[in-house]
């Protein structure tokens, strides 16, 4: 019966899912470029706007835990039109929030979308195109993640010097509209797929967890993120202090790092067929040696372009390389394993941003480069070892 569903890919439907993905990274992370006059307006410190973006990710991590318990047999499609709707309802809130208070529930909401939709993304993609296609429809998916990263926050700054930063948020709800339709025409209805209709439980997610090959898979994918983002959530105040780059400059960085990243998303979509366990090997491996190419030719402006240029393709095409990998591994419980995954980057993704604050604020760039370079070394190791157990027990 699964044979008959891969004959025909729905392309229409997974590019209607990159779009999604597209407007619910741009939501998350537009808030960075927008953070003074949205402090300002609502007579609030920036450190507590930033707290915007935080709220989100947590929302996000026990959406994911819990998603596959709360949607039991619904149908998978109106799930995700279900998401879809309420970003845009997301939007409208942030929008027209008169306090901090109602600010905080619409960034709550989002983050409810981004855990649902991210968490379901990698099984509703199986589900849409034949197995030896999944993939570079998760390439194409995360490709409007790329996309967003690249141009959140540089559009989200013009927008708001124009329109204001509402009106910049408000831009989201046309877009999320545009994405439901196409949702709704292109996506055939995706019934749920667990045996004899039952409501999976909480505790499914975490069962996968006593499988060695998910186990030494999740623990690589965390160091992975907590080192990618103990680094990257540091790179302005670097580029500003130790390349000296003005408000420009950083912005044009910070542009080809989002191009490399959306360049790379499709090109490792070519070469996940063959080469899956060698690349979530050399990625890490590779990106240790950016880290520390940062602390070594950080005074080059030159230098500096190659290596953001290289983190960004190396940064944004891995998650296509892991969620690749979920589909191989868990190919009959990739909803549980989607809602695991998320769980854990966005656990890594805190933990990360937070370590890194903190060796940061206390040792500056140097150290805390270090330590990204010492934990994305560490997931090298730990790939290579998830590599080698996956194929000796095939």
């Amino acid at each position: 019966m699964k044979e008959k569903k891969e004959v025909n890919p729905i392309w229409g439907a997974v590019w209607a899912m990159a779009l999604c993905a597209f407007v619910l990274i741009a939501s998350e992370f537009m808030p960075v470029s927008l953070l003074t006059p949205i402090a300002n307006d609502l007579t609030i410190t920036e450190g507590y706007a930033g707290q915007s973006i935080s709220i989100s990710g947590l929302f996000a991590l026990f959406t994911s835990l819990f998603l596959t318990t709360i949607v039991g047999k619904i149908d998978r499609k109106s799930i995700l039109l279900f998401f879809t709707i309420l970003m845009g309802i997301s939007g409208i809130i942030v929008a027209f929030a008169p306090n901090a208070t109602i600010l905080m529930i619409g960034r709550a909401i989002l983050g409810i979308c981004i855990g649902g939709f991210w968490s379901m993304s990698a099984a509703t993609a199986m589900r849409l195109v034949p197995k030896d296609k999944v993939p570079k429809a998760l390439a194409i998916i995360n490709g409007g993640n790329a996309l967003a990263t690249t141009i959140a926050a540089p559009l989200g700054s013009y927008l708001g010097g124009i329109i204001g930063w509402r009106g910049a948020f408000f831009c989201i709800v046309p877009i999320a509209i545009i994405a439901f339709i196409w949702q709704y025409k292109s996506m055939p209805s995706l019934p749920s797929q667990h045996s004899y209709g039952h409501r999976p439980k909480l505790s499914s997610v975490f069962k996968l967890l006593k499988q060695w090959k998910v186990t030494l898979g999740i623990v690589s994918v965390m160091l992975f993120f907590m080192g990618v983002f103990s680094l990257f959530t540091y790179l302005r105040p670097f580029l500003e202090v130790k390349t000296k780059l003005d408000v420009q400059m950083i912005s044009l960085a910070l542009l080809a790092l989002g191009i490399a990243g959306l360049i790379g998303t499709f090109i490792i979509g070519n070469l996940l067929k063959t080469k899956l366990f060698s690349l979530l090997i050399v990625i890490p491996f590779l990106m240790m040696f950016l880290a520390i190419g940062f602390i070594l030719f950080g005074n080059s402006v030159t230098w500096v372009f190659i290596l953001i240029s290289l983190w960004g393709l190396f940064a944004t095409s891995a998650p296509v390389a892991w969620w690749t990998w979920l589909s191989q591994t868990l190919p009959n419980d990739a909803e549980a394993g989607g809602g695991l995954m998320v769980a854990v980057i966005q656990l890594s993704i805190t933990l990360g941003a937070a370590l890194g604050g903190l060796l940061f604020d206390a040792y500056g760039y140097e150290i805390t480069f270090v330590f990204s370079a010492i934990i994305l070394a560490i997931s090298a190791i730990m790939s290579s070892i998830t590599a080698f157990y996956t194929v000796k027990n095939r």
